[in-house]
């Protein structure tokens, strides 16, 4: 993969903000097209201005009013369950696929380390939580019952 793929953020707090920075320090394959939020004064929002990462206060509406929407690939959703439902809906209605941080499970639950390869078409994913990401994988498999 020669181009980085572009990505957007929604949720401006703590989860999101962090996401933002891995992917800005470490992102081989991912590159910061937009960070959104809700509250104009928010650190996340100013954090990623000071980044050059463009912004909006708007939520989901100002990202999809952004010039660059059309170059965002993936958006992870770092809201909340009930603004999930709607996130998804007019992210897949762009064909924007959703990678899934809140409790909706709206998505096929995943574990990359486990089974990542069996929804990589899958168009909204739900990535568990951080504590089953972080434990799942080290737990030992289960004897075969044949």
């Amino acid at each position: 993969m020669s181009k980085k793929v572009k990505v957007a953020i929604i949720g401006s707090g703590n989860i999101g903000t962090d996401l933002m920075i891995k992917i800005l320090r470490h992102g081989q394959y991912l590159e910061m097209g937009a960070m959104v939020g809700i509250d104009p004064a928010s650190d996340g929002l100013a954090r990623a201005q000071r980044f050059g990462v463009p912004t909006t206060a708007e939520g989901i509406d100002g990202l999809l009013a952004m010039e660059n929407v059309d170059d965002i690939k993936i958006v992870f959703d770092a809201t909340s369950a009930g603004a999930h439902k709607r996130h998804n809906e007019m992210l897949q209605d762009r064909g924007i696929n959703v990678i899934d941080l809140t409790p909706a499970a709206i998505g096929p639950y995943v574990i990359p380390s486990i089974n990542m390869d069996e929804h990589l078409d899958a168009p909204n994913i739900n990535m568990v939580t951080c504590g089953g990401q972080a434990t799942i994988p080290m737990a030992p498999k289960p004897p075969s019952p044949w």
